[in-house]
């Protein structure tokens, strides 16, 4: 057994984990929620299939923050920088090069990879409120670096970039949003079944073990500095594919497009949907799309503050976020088994 694994073998808790008793999701709940995204879309509209593509886009943005806040402790403001990062990637890609589509997911994931793993170098001297800052800088200056007049010829300046949204393969009857649903669930579920077995293996026990405590960590053979930059770097990859997915989605990239409000949106999305519990990361995603339009619906001239009492009628109600729900429906299911 490896130093960072007997650190979290000692009482420490996984990022998935809970007690036990709300540890376990049935394999027919999992079987239902899927078979509901691959139906669904064959019953609504155009704007509804393209709202649930970006619930996943932004469930994808909330999961890869999860992995470095709930994972290794880290806090960062600045993931709208990554998302802005891998949405042109793909922009630039797709329309100055040709590149297909899905090729500009990885190459999107690598250039945001190693963009986040740079940025943990100098971040490893920061940590706390500190570190949340130094990413907060980030986010606020990306916006403004985008429109740079030597950058201008490949982002298009303040009026961005268009891209072209893709047909289906092989002549499938379906139409364009429609299909880009399914491909960005494709690549969800392949990226979430990543995440899960990253934060079970060795990696992710030592990304643990330094959220518990870094220096009995780094004591116990951990290399902090490595996995700390490491954690920084997976982050922004997942983040980078999400903008890429994102840029595809909405067709359109401009700099004011990534401004710190969406890092503070997705920053909020994972407290809702409860740190460190990779599922909430898309029930994150589903408060920060669905409820300012509710918000709106109640009140249009008004909507930030409806907006802000719903925000703070979930947190005194679940304060742990969906993952509270979460345990405490599977202790009434429980008692609903003994009776």
């Amino acid at each position: 057994m490896s130093a960072a694994e007997e650190v979290v073998a000692e009482g420490h808790e996984t990022v998935e984990a809970v007690p036990k008793r709300a540890m376990t999701l049935s394999t027919t709940t999992s079987l239902v929620v899927l078979a509901a995204l691959l139906i669904a879309p064959v019953f609504v509209k155009n704007f509804i299939i393209f709202q649930m593509t970006m619930l996943l886009i932004y469930g994808l943005a909330v999961l890869a923050l999860n992995i470095l806040t709930g994972g290794s402790g880290q806090f960062s403001l600045g993931q709208s920088a990554f998302y802005a990062v891998g949405a042109y990637t793909t922009a630039v890609l797709m329309e100055y090069f040709n590149v297909n589509y899905a090729l500009t997911l990885p190459i999107a994931g690598v250039v945001c990879f190693g963009f986040g793993f740079l940025f943990g170098q100098p971040a490893l001297r920061l940590s706390g409120v500190y570190l949340a800052l130094a990413t907060f800088a980030l986010a606020t200056a990306m916006p403004q670096l985008l429109k740079l007049n030597f950058l201008e010829h490949w982002t298009g300046g303040v009026q961005g970039l268009v891209v072209t949204k893709p047909d289906a393969p092989f002549g499938l009857p379906m139409s364009q949003d429609m299909w880009l649903y399914y491909f960005t669930l494709a690549v969800t579920l392949a990226i979430y079944v990543f995440s899960v077995n990253l934060l079970r293996s060795r990696s992710g026990r030592a990304f643990m073990a330094i959220r518990d405590n870094e220096i009995a960590a780094s004591s116990m053979g951990v290399n902090v500095a490595l996995y700390k930059t490491l954690a920084f770097g997976v982050s922004a990859g997942i983040t980078g594919i999400a903008g890429a997915l994102g840029a595809i989605a909405v067709q359109f990239v401009a700099p004011d497009s990534f401004t710190i409000n969406l890092a503070i949106s997705l920053f909020l999305g994972m407290v809702v949907g409860g740190v460190g519990w990779l599922p909430g990361s898309f029930v994150g995603a589903a408060f920060i799309i669905f409820v300012p339009n509710i918000a709106e619906g109640i009140s249009k001239g008004l909507s930030g503050a409806v907006f802000g009492v719903l925000l703070l009628l979930v947190i005194y109600l679940v304060p742990h976020g969906a993952r509270q729900l979460a345990i405490l429906g599977q202790q009434l299911s429980g008692k609903l088994r003994k009776t």
